[in-house]
């Protein structure tokens, strides 16, 4: 008979900072879309842009500021300046296209 393995226990990554502290450091100097963002800190894309919703919200109280970086269509052009959500739009307004580039974030001090 053979022995059954018992599933390895899932054993979470060491952190010595939270992972919005860890977006932070990561985007000081940088310009990244959350996809970027979300391979370094190792966290899934939807997990990033809640993290990203809640630093908007409380970097106006700091001296650093979340710079946003509208999607723009790559088909025609348009750029997404009046969008609320951090999200890449789905369609283009304009045109329909949905080849859309990613929103861009970055963090300046004030």
């Amino acid at each position: 008979m053979k022995k059954k393995k018992g599933k390895e226990p899932f054993v979470p990554v060491e952190r010595r900072e939270t992972i919005r502290q860890n977006i932070v450091s990561i985007l000081e100097g940088k310009t990244l879309s959350a996809r970027d963002i979300s391979a370094d800190v190792r966290v899934s894309e939807r997990e990033i842009y809640e993290h990203l919703e809640h630093i908007h919200r409380t970097m106006n109280k700091r001296e650093y500021t979340l710079m946003i970086t509208p999607a723009v269509c790559k088909k025609c052009g348009f750029v997404f300046r009046k969008r609320d959500r951090l999200t890449k739009p789905g369609k283009c307004p304009v045109c329909r296209s949905e080849l859309i580039q990613d929103p861009l974030f970055s963090v300046r001090k004030s």
